[in-house]
């Protein structure tokens, strides 16, 4: 025979167990249809203006994963890792090498140079893109993460942060996107 206090931790199990149960089959049920879109108008006119989105890639979703993990991380001058800061090429080589697996290292520069340029069309998320930002070529580099951002190491008073590649100062200092994958 049961306890009055067995009987109620049974029930109160049970609860847990349905309560459990009834939430995660409202996260697993299926979005709520959205009415189809006038005929003629794109479902997404932004993506139609993009063209159809890339194959899914786990080492360029890797990549950027890293990268946006690092954002807030202390900017040091030839830092090369989250314990001490990051430099732009510092950050760029820890990123390559703990989401895609790459060894590379040298400055900005270094990194144009051993990276292939790609037309900035085909960026995509893990691409480096490479600023002029000291009068010198390539003299600045970060990683693109997708929908025109990118993370970079930017100075000691932001460290690392994610800018639009649209914005006023990186706009004009744009010299070209490369990659490092594929």
């Amino acid at each position: 025979m049961n306890t009055p206090g067995q009987t109620n931790l049974r029930r109160s199990c049970l609860l847990s167990g349905l309560g459990a149960a009834l939430l995660l089959a409202g996260c697993s049920s299926p979005p709520a249809k959205r009415p189809a879109p006038p005929s003629g108008v794109p479902a997404n006119p932004a993506a139609s203006r993009r063209g159809p989105p890339g194959p899914y890639n786990s080492v360029r979703n890797d990549v950027t994963m890293v990268a946006l993990s690092l954002l807030d991380t202390p900017y040091a001058w030839g830092g090369r890792g989250p314990a001490t800061g990051f430099d732009c090429s510092g950050l760029v080589a820890h990123v390559m090498r703990e989401g895609g697996g790459l060894r590379v290292k040298g400055s900005a520069a270094d990194l144009g140079r051993l990276s292939r340029p790609i037309d900035r069309a085909d960026l995509q998320p893990g691409d480096l893109v490479f600023f002029n930002t000291l009068g010198a070529r390539h003299s600045h580099v970060g990683v693109y993460v997708g929908d025109g951002r990118f993370v970079h190491a930017s100075n000691p008073r932001t460290g690392v942060r994610i800018d639009a590649l649209s914005s006023t100062y990186y706009a004009q200092r744009f010299e070209g996107a490369h990659t490092l994958l594929d």
